[in-house]
């Protein structure tokens, strides 16, 4: 089932770039250009995160963020064109999730959306390896498993297996895996993942040294096979 992402942006060229970025990564998209139609949508229900933009022409993004808090826990991604700190920390103290700065990359705010999704416990339903697939996740004790063997991973390269093991196939880039990994990831290198990564494959290899699951492509990053 598609999750649905509810984007509160009044200018339309970044609404149309967030929306395309967004159902291009395969999630349902909801546009509104006020606070006031973004009540109406939150109050039918089924929206698994918002994006609010801080300046709508009916109101102020700290304010419908406050709003909602009272009665809801979805997830909020703040998007502002004001950069001052002071901005950042009150929009987290407020109940916001995570915060991006115009202009941005729709590609970025792509990635932070799965991984907020991811921290708040509002990922995809149907993530995780195909059937047949001989990696199993346990999201809740945090255990990995390959040919029924648990897996010894540190707390990141759990979340970078986790991260690929939610859309096999699909192609990450270091940028996204970085976002969906790590707690800091401004604060990292992304030659970290390929660290990460390579550490990974020497403990599945250590299980089956014949079958290479994560797969490189150059230029773009990395993806875990789809078919076994």
């Amino acid at each position: 089932m598609e999750q649905r992402i509810l984007v509160v942006e009044d200018e339309t060229g970044i609404a149309d770039n967030i929306t395309f970025a967004l159902q291009t990564e395969g999630f349902a998209v909801q546009c509104c250009t006020t606070g006031g139609e973004a009540r109406s949508c939150l109050a039918e229900g089924g929206v698994d995160l918002v994006v609010l933009d801080i300046g709508l022409p009916d109101t102020n993004g700290f304010d419908l963020c406050k709003e909602i808090r009272k009665v809801s826990d979805v997830p909020i991604i703040f998007l502002t064109a004001r950069s001052e700190e002071i901005d950042r920390i009150v929009g987290l103290e407020i109940g916001g999730d995570d915060y991006m700065v115009k202009p941005f990359s729709p590609r970025e705010l792509s990635a932070r959306v799965r991984a907020v999704l991811r921290r708040s416990g509002r990922g995809a339903k149907d993530s995780g390896a195909p059937a047949g697939s001989p990696l199993a996740i346990d999201p809740n004790r945090k255990i990995v498993t390959y040919f029924g063997t648990p897996l010894e991973l540190s707390r990141t390269e759990f979340r970078l297996l986790e991260a690929l093991m939610s859309r096999p196939g699909w192609v990450f880039s270091r940028d996204q895996l970085m976002e969906m990994a790590w707690e800091e990831p401004e604060a990292s290198l992304d030659r970290t993942v390929d660290t990460h990564i390579k550490t990974i494959r020497a403990k599945l290899r250590a299980v089956r040294p014949d079958i290479n699951p994560i797969r490189t492509h150059r230029g773009l990053g990395y993806s875990l096979r789809e078919s076994w």
